[in-house]
Protein backbone atom coordinates (compact mmCIF):
# COMPACT_ATOMS: atom_id res chain seq x y z
CA UNK A 1 0.00 0.00 0.00
CA UNK A 2 2.92 2.48 0.89
CA UNK A 3 3.58 2.01 -2.49
CA UNK A 4 0.32 3.21 -3.89
CA UNK A 5 -0.38 6.11 -2.32
CA UNK A 6 2.28 8.29 -3.78
CA UNK A 7 0.75 7.34 -7.16
CA UNK A 8 -2.56 8.48 -5.97
CA UNK A 9 -1.39 11.87 -4.17
CA UNK A 10 0.46 12.97 -7.59
CA UNK A 11 -2.50 11.98 -9.44
CA UNK A 12 -4.31 14.11 -7.48
CA UNK A 13 -1.98 17.09 -7.46
CA UNK A 14 -1.81 16.47 -11.55
CA UNK A 15 -6.02 16.79 -11.27
CA UNK A 16 -6.24 19.87 -8.46
CA UNK A 17 -3.78 21.59 -11.34
CA UNK A 18 -5.97 20.54 -14.04
CA UNK A 19 -8.93 21.86 -12.15
CA UNK A 20 -7.17 25.27 -10.83
CA UNK A 21 -5.26 26.34 -14.78
CA UNK A 22 -9.29 25.65 -16.33
CA UNK A 23 -10.83 27.91 -13.95
CA UNK A 24 -7.93 30.57 -14.18
CA UNK A 25 -8.28 30.31 -17.75
CA UNK A 26 -12.36 30.58 -18.19
CA UNK A 27 -11.59 33.50 -15.92
CA UNK A 28 -9.26 35.29 -18.54
CA UNK A 29 -11.50 35.13 -20.86
CA UNK A 30 -14.36 36.52 -19.00
CA UNK A 31 -12.82 39.05 -17.85
CA UNK A 32 -11.43 40.57 -21.58
CA UNK A 33 -14.83 41.64 -22.83
CA UNK A 34 -15.07 43.82 -20.14
CA UNK A 35 -11.02 45.05 -19.97
CA UNK A 36 -11.16 45.91 -23.74
CA UNK A 37 -14.28 47.94 -23.04
CA UNK A 38 -12.23 49.73 -20.47
CA UNK A 39 -9.21 50.56 -23.06
CA UNK A 40 -9.40 53.59 -24.82
CA UNK A 41 -8.93 53.04 -28.88
CA UNK A 42 -9.69 49.11 -28.38
CA UNK A 43 -11.50 47.66 -30.72
CA UNK A 44 -14.46 46.11 -28.23
CA UNK A 45 -14.28 49.34 -26.91
CA UNK A 46 -15.35 51.07 -30.12
CA UNK A 47 -18.16 48.33 -30.86
CA UNK A 48 -19.30 48.40 -27.54
CA UNK A 49 -19.34 52.56 -27.49
CA UNK A 50 -21.26 52.59 -30.87
CA UNK A 51 -24.80 51.83 -29.74
CA UNK A 52 -24.60 54.45 -26.93
CA UNK A 53 -22.71 57.47 -28.96
CA UNK A 54 -24.11 56.78 -32.40
CA UNK A 55 -27.03 59.23 -33.87
CA UNK A 56 -29.16 58.86 -36.79
CA UNK A 57 -27.11 60.27 -39.85
CA UNK A 58 -29.21 63.05 -42.28
CA UNK A 59 -31.06 61.17 -44.85
CA UNK A 60 -29.62 61.47 -48.04
CA UNK A 61 -31.72 63.43 -50.73
CA UNK A 62 -32.87 61.58 -53.78
CA UNK A 63 -30.84 62.34 -57.05
CA UNK A 64 -32.80 62.45 -60.13
CA UNK A 65 -31.04 62.21 -63.82
CA UNK A 66 -32.77 63.57 -66.79
CA UNK A 67 -30.68 62.23 -69.94
CA UNK A 68 -31.18 64.51 -73.19
CA UNK A 69 -31.04 63.64 -76.69
CA UNK A 70 -29.23 60.83 -78.60
CA UNK A 71 -29.04 59.24 -75.36
CA UNK A 72 -31.13 57.16 -72.54
CA UNK A 73 -30.71 56.62 -68.99
CA UNK A 74 -28.08 53.70 -69.79
CA UNK A 75 -26.06 56.98 -70.49
CA UNK A 76 -25.93 57.74 -66.61
CA UNK A 77 -24.47 53.93 -65.55
CA UNK A 78 -21.67 55.51 -64.38
CA UNK A 79 -22.37 58.31 -62.31
CA UNK A 80 -25.25 55.81 -60.58
CA UNK A 81 -22.87 53.21 -59.72
CA UNK A 82 -20.56 55.75 -57.94
CA UNK A 83 -23.69 57.76 -56.11
CA UNK A 84 -25.10 54.57 -54.66
CA UNK A 85 -21.78 53.66 -52.91
CA UNK A 86 -22.09 56.89 -51.68
CA UNK A 87 -25.23 56.11 -50.24
CA UNK A 88 -27.52 58.53 -52.42
CA UNK A 89 -30.82 57.06 -53.77
CA UNK A 90 -31.29 57.81 -57.56
CA UNK A 91 -33.56 57.64 -60.10
CA UNK A 92 -32.41 57.46 -63.97
CA UNK A 93 -35.61 59.54 -65.61
CA UNK A 94 -36.81 57.82 -68.89
CA UNK A 95 -37.00 61.21 -70.84
CA UNK A 96 -39.73 60.69 -73.89
CA UNK A 97 -38.02 63.45 -76.07
CA UNK A 98 -41.42 64.51 -77.60
CA UNK A 99 -41.13 68.44 -76.66
CA UNK A 100 -40.10 71.09 -73.78
CA UNK A 101 -43.46 71.07 -72.40
CA UNK A 102 -44.41 67.50 -72.71
CA UNK A 103 -41.35 66.21 -71.44
CA UNK A 104 -41.47 68.58 -68.57
CA UNK A 105 -44.32 67.79 -67.66
CA UNK A 106 -43.52 63.74 -67.26
CA UNK A 107 -40.69 64.57 -65.34
CA UNK A 108 -42.64 67.04 -63.12
CA UNK A 109 -45.24 64.19 -62.67
CA UNK A 110 -41.88 61.97 -61.29
CA UNK A 111 -41.08 64.59 -58.72
CA UNK A 112 -43.94 64.60 -57.45
CA UNK A 113 -43.68 60.92 -56.29
CA UNK A 114 -41.03 61.35 -54.63
CA UNK A 115 -40.90 62.17 -50.93
CA UNK A 116 -37.58 64.08 -49.39
CA UNK A 117 -35.53 66.13 -51.03
CA UNK A 118 -34.47 65.79 -54.43
CA UNK A 119 -31.45 66.95 -56.71
CA UNK A 120 -32.40 67.54 -59.92
CA UNK A 121 -29.39 66.97 -62.68
CA UNK A 122 -29.91 67.42 -66.40
CA UNK A 123 -27.64 66.51 -69.80
CA UNK A 124 -27.62 68.43 -72.92
CA UNK A 125 -31.44 68.62 -73.74
CA UNK A 126 -32.16 67.74 -70.02
CA UNK A 127 -31.05 70.75 -68.59
CA UNK A 128 -33.44 72.86 -70.42
CA UNK A 129 -36.21 69.49 -69.05
CA UNK A 130 -35.48 70.52 -65.70
CA UNK A 131 -35.29 74.01 -65.84
CA UNK A 132 -38.95 73.81 -66.64
CA UNK A 133 -39.73 70.55 -64.57
CA UNK A 134 -38.42 71.96 -61.21
CA UNK A 135 -40.72 75.22 -60.89
CA UNK A 136 -43.33 74.94 -58.28
CA UNK A 137 -41.12 71.61 -56.69
CA UNK A 138 -40.30 73.31 -53.04
CA UNK A 139 -38.92 69.64 -52.49
CA UNK A 140 -36.43 69.93 -54.91
CA UNK A 141 -33.21 71.51 -53.62
CA UNK A 142 -30.34 72.00 -56.57
CA UNK A 143 -30.47 72.17 -60.18
CA UNK A 144 -27.38 70.20 -61.74
CA UNK A 145 -26.29 71.12 -65.33
CA UNK A 146 -24.08 68.56 -67.37
CA UNK A 147 -23.27 70.42 -70.33
CA UNK A 148 -26.20 71.25 -70.88
CA UNK A 149 -28.84 73.95 -72.40
CA UNK A 150 -30.35 76.05 -69.06
CA UNK A 151 -32.22 78.43 -70.78
CA UNK A 152 -34.45 81.79 -70.07
CA UNK A 153 -38.16 82.44 -70.27
CA UNK A 154 -38.75 81.77 -73.48
CA UNK A 155 -35.71 81.21 -75.05
CA UNK A 156 -35.09 77.73 -77.06
CA UNK A 157 -32.29 75.70 -77.48
CA UNK A 158 -32.00 76.22 -81.28
CA UNK A 159 -32.00 80.07 -80.09
CA UNK A 160 -29.09 79.44 -77.52
CA UNK A 161 -26.80 77.50 -80.71
CA UNK A 162 -27.32 80.67 -82.75
CA UNK A 163 -26.23 83.22 -80.24
CA UNK A 164 -22.85 81.00 -79.68
CA UNK A 165 -20.82 79.98 -82.89
CA UNK A 166 -19.23 76.36 -82.91
CA UNK A 167 -21.44 73.56 -82.77
CA UNK A 168 -21.19 71.21 -84.92
CA UNK A 169 -24.07 69.79 -84.24
CA UNK A 170 -27.16 70.66 -86.67
CA UNK A 171 -24.88 69.98 -89.76
CA UNK A 172 -24.23 66.09 -88.57
CA UNK A 173 -28.43 65.64 -87.45
CA UNK A 174 -30.24 62.96 -89.43
CA UNK A 175 -33.87 63.50 -89.93
CA UNK A 176 -36.21 60.86 -90.26
CA UNK A 177 -40.61 61.11 -90.49
CA UNK A 178 -42.64 59.97 -88.00
CA UNK A 179 -46.35 60.27 -87.55
CA UNK A 180 -47.09 63.89 -86.56
CA UNK A 181 -43.68 65.22 -86.81
CA UNK A 182 -40.27 64.40 -87.89
CA UNK A 183 -37.24 63.11 -85.48
CA UNK A 184 -33.66 63.95 -85.44
CA UNK A 185 -30.61 61.72 -84.93
CA UNK A 186 -26.91 62.01 -84.51
CA UNK A 187 -25.54 60.67 -87.95
CA UNK A 188 -23.33 57.50 -86.62
CA UNK A 189 -20.55 58.48 -88.94
CA UNK A 190 -20.54 61.95 -87.34
CA UNK A 191 -21.70 60.42 -83.44
CA UNK A 192 -18.18 60.65 -82.22
CA UNK A 193 -16.23 63.49 -83.60
CA UNK A 194 -19.87 65.57 -82.68
CA UNK A 195 -20.97 63.92 -78.96
CA UNK A 196 -18.30 61.71 -78.04
CA UNK A 197 -14.64 62.82 -78.95
CA UNK A 198 -13.06 61.74 -75.83
CA UNK A 199 -15.12 58.42 -75.82
CA UNK A 200 -13.33 54.77 -76.66
CA UNK A 201 -14.25 54.44 -80.35
CA UNK A 202 -15.91 51.04 -79.51
CA UNK A 203 -18.38 52.51 -76.85
CA UNK A 204 -19.05 55.49 -78.59
CA UNK A 205 -19.84 53.29 -81.87
CA UNK A 206 -22.34 51.46 -79.55
CA UNK A 207 -23.71 54.40 -78.03
CA UNK A 208 -24.45 56.10 -81.89
CA UNK A 209 -26.09 52.49 -82.28
CA UNK A 210 -28.70 52.61 -79.41
CA UNK A 211 -29.30 56.50 -79.63
CA UNK A 212 -32.62 57.60 -78.75
CA UNK A 213 -34.04 60.53 -81.19
CA UNK A 214 -35.70 63.31 -80.49
CA UNK A 215 -38.43 65.27 -81.96
CA UNK A 216 -36.81 68.41 -84.14
CA UNK A 217 -39.51 70.69 -82.77
CA UNK A 218 -38.21 69.91 -79.23
CA UNK A 219 -35.00 72.09 -79.70
CA UNK A 220 -37.14 74.98 -81.32
CA UNK A 221 -39.84 75.09 -78.29
CA UNK A 222 -39.39 77.81 -75.78
CA UNK A 223 -38.65 77.53 -72.11
CA UNK A 224 -41.11 78.57 -69.79
CA UNK A 225 -39.98 80.61 -65.85
CA UNK A 226 -36.80 79.14 -65.56
CA UNK A 227 -36.16 76.83 -61.80
CA UNK A 228 -32.68 78.33 -61.61
CA UNK A 229 -33.89 81.37 -60.62
CA UNK A 230 -35.33 80.28 -57.27
CA UNK A 231 -33.38 76.90 -56.84
CA UNK A 232 -29.48 76.85 -56.41
CA UNK A 233 -28.12 75.53 -59.02
CA UNK A 234 -24.62 74.35 -60.11
CA UNK A 235 -22.84 73.44 -63.62
CA UNK A 236 -20.34 71.49 -65.45
CA UNK A 237 -18.79 72.43 -68.34
CA UNK A 238 -17.51 70.48 -70.95
CA UNK A 239 -14.34 72.27 -72.32
CA UNK A 240 -14.02 70.98 -75.69
CA UNK A 241 -18.13 70.20 -76.61
CA UNK A 242 -18.99 70.54 -79.97
CA UNK A 243 -22.91 69.80 -79.62
CA UNK A 244 -23.19 73.18 -77.16
CA UNK A 245 -20.03 75.15 -77.72
CA UNK A 246 -18.58 75.81 -73.88
CA UNK A 247 -19.29 79.76 -74.51
CA UNK A 248 -22.64 78.68 -74.11
CA UNK A 249 -22.73 76.71 -71.01
CA UNK A 250 -20.51 79.39 -69.35
CA UNK A 251 -22.98 82.21 -70.35
CA UNK A 252 -25.78 79.73 -69.32
CA UNK A 253 -23.61 79.25 -65.78
CA UNK A 254 -23.29 82.75 -65.29
CA UNK A 255 -26.69 83.83 -66.23
CA UNK A 256 -27.69 81.25 -63.38
CA UNK A 257 -25.24 82.30 -60.84
CA UNK A 258 -24.48 78.57 -61.05
CA UNK A 259 -21.27 77.00 -59.30
CA UNK A 260 -19.32 75.87 -62.01
CA UNK A 261 -16.74 73.79 -62.91
CA UNK A 262 -14.64 73.05 -65.92
CA UNK A 263 -13.30 69.69 -67.22
CA UNK A 264 -10.66 70.95 -69.86
CA UNK A 265 -10.93 68.45 -73.54
CA UNK A 266 -13.96 66.76 -71.91
CA UNK A 267 -16.75 66.24 -75.20
CA UNK A 268 -20.71 66.30 -75.07
CA UNK A 269 -20.64 63.01 -73.62
CA UNK A 270 -18.45 64.18 -70.03
CA UNK A 271 -21.01 62.43 -67.54
CA UNK A 272 -19.73 58.94 -69.56
CA UNK A 273 -15.76 60.09 -69.91
CA UNK A 274 -15.68 61.54 -66.63
CA UNK A 275 -18.21 59.97 -64.12
CA UNK A 276 -15.92 60.49 -61.46
CA UNK A 277 -15.84 64.45 -61.44
CA UNK A 278 -19.80 64.34 -62.09
CA UNK A 279 -20.61 62.56 -59.32
CA UNK A 280 -18.23 64.83 -57.34
CA UNK A 281 -20.36 67.81 -58.52
CA UNK A 282 -23.71 66.31 -57.77
CA UNK A 283 -22.77 65.20 -54.31
CA UNK A 284 -21.32 68.94 -54.00
CA UNK A 285 -24.10 70.11 -54.86
CA UNK A 286 -26.29 67.97 -52.01
CA UNK A 287 -24.07 68.41 -49.21
CA UNK A 288 -24.29 72.46 -49.91
CA UNK A 289 -27.87 72.10 -49.61
CA UNK A 290 -28.70 69.77 -47.14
Amino acid sequence: MTGIEPVRSREVGQRRRKLMFSALVVGTLLAVPALSAATPGGSASAANAAPASATPSTPRPTVVLVHGAFADSSSWDAVISRLERRGYPVIGVANPLRGLAGDSAYVSSVLDTIPGPVILVGHSYGGAVITDAAVDHPNVKALVYVAAFAPDEGESGLAILGKYPGSMLPPALAVRPFPGGQDAYVSPADFRQVFAADVPAGEARLMAAGQRPVALAAFGEPSSAPAWKTIPSWFLVAGADRAIPPAAEQAMARRAGSRTAVIRGASHAVLVSHPDATAHLIEAAARATS
